[in-house]
């Protein structure tokens, strides 16, 4: 009795482990992006700029995060977060990719 009570609940482990711990593969579009001088100023002053739009400036957080990347690219925005929001204390492992959307679009060189 008791073997069968302790293979009952390691099966129930196993089951609750795979059910908890599966990895999920995330999954976006991925543009290139050179980290050049020329590529960072223009990235930022189009930052700068939607930082100071009166649709982002009342904004905190990560609203306001949101708010900026759709102001500056919302083809970019639509593309890479539009289907997985950006989350709180998240690490944002898209920003690069974003970076090379908004440069590809821009018609700048890489």
């Amino acid at each position: 009795m008791m073997r069968k009570v302790f293979f009952l609940y390691l099966i129930f482990c196993v089951y609750m482990k795979k059910m908890f711990c599966q990895k999920t593969n995330f999954v976006f579009p991925e543009y290139p992006y050179k980290e050049t001088n020329k590529n960072e100023m223009a990235y930022r002053e189009f930052e700068s700029a939607c930082e100071q739009s009166p649709s982002c400036t009342p904004l905190k957080g990560l609203d306001r995060l949101k708010c900026v990347r759709e102001c500056i690219s919302p083809t970019c925005y639509q593309h890479i977060y539009y289907k997985d929001q950006i989350e709180e204390g998240e690490i944002d492992v898209r920003l690069n990719s974003f970076k090379g959307c908004f440069i590809q679009r821009s018609g700048r060189t890489r």
